[in-house]
């Protein structure tokens, strides 16, 4: 049977919440709480500010909070442990009381993905595919939090095809998730834009996107911003958020579930044309049926 990525996908998340995707777009919207991030470095670090920035994204139209404390771009720094949760874990805290809105953490430590979820996070985003701490996936299994596993080439020697690159990562990762105790309905995919690839590689992967629904699960992609972007629009980073609604309206007629954006207002607008376009489109399907 010919996996369909616009079904409904009741991605089953931490403290009983359940998210429902495929019919429409979803977005998650970026709150760094670091003081160098590639392009927001520093707007967020105290946890006021991060609180704040995350409800006037909830506004806007996000329906994930995806709140991070180490910046991963290349050059980035490491944090401990004890930094990162002590950026993060009052944020987590704060916006739990407030929202009702979806949290995810961004980490890839296990410790750190335990206490978040205790915090109130709903979802761990661990941007290493879970193969850099595979505990963190033990996390997930025991708290129920939904799992987005991403791919990476950093470190490690890629396979020269792009697609063939993904699942020989991802299904490893997989791998580990099932060994866990990890339930499909937990885990949704992140291709990983931008993470040790370059302009070439992210645009073929844009271009060959629906070869990664092979995997039968949802797809998130995080392409705001990204340096390949500023690549073909030679615009800096906090000028990209056009060149950002584009990929997010290309990307969701491909079947991409979420979008994690810093921009929500824009990229919400890109996922109404895009969900209009695609209901109008299976509207036309239906009735030749």
């Amino acid at each position: 049977m010919t996996y369909d990525p616009f079904q409904t996908f009741r991605w089953q998340l931490a403290h009983g919440r359940v998210l429902e995707l495929g019919r429409r777009g979803v977005l998650m919207a970026v709150i760094n709480v670091t003081p160098n991030s590639f392009s927001d470095g520093g707007r967020f670090v105290k946890a006021g500010a991060a609180v704040d920035a995350a409800l006037r994204a909830v506004e806007a139209g996000a329906e994930i909070l995806d709140i991070g404390g180490e910046s991963t771009r290349p050059d980035a720094e490491p944090v401990s442990s004890g930094e990162e949760q002590g950026r993060i874990l009052p944020v987590i805290s704060a916006i739990a009381r407030q929202s009702r809105a979806v949290i995810s953490v961004d980490t890839y430590r296990a410790e750190t993905a335990r206490l978040a979820v205790e915090a109130g996070a709903h979802i761990v985003n661990d941007v290493h595919g879970l193969q850099r701490e595979p505990a963190i996936a033990t996390v997930a299994a025991e708290t129920g939090a939904g799992l987005c596993i991403m791919h990476t080439g950093r470190a490690r020697e890629k396979l020269p095809d792009v697609i063939q690159d993904q699942f020989h990562f991802l299904e490893r990762s997989l791998q580990i998730a099932t060994d866990a105790g990890v339930r499909r309905d937990q885990v949704v995919l992140d291709p990983g834009f931008g993470f040790a690839k370059d302009t070439d590689e992210n645009l073929e992967l844009m271009a060959r996107f629906a070869e990664l629904h092979r995997f039968r699960m949802p797809l998130l992609v995080g392409t705001s911003r990204k340096r390949f972007l500023g690549a073909v629009t030679a615009q800096e980073a906090q000028d990209r958020d056009v060149g950002t609604a584009a990929t997010t309206a290309l990307l969701r007629t491909a079947g991409a579930a979420i979008f994690r954006v810093h921009d929500v207002a824009i990229n919400r607008d890109a996922l109404a044309v895009s969900d209009a376009m695609l209901a109008a489109k299976n509207s036309r399907r239906d009735t030749k049926s």
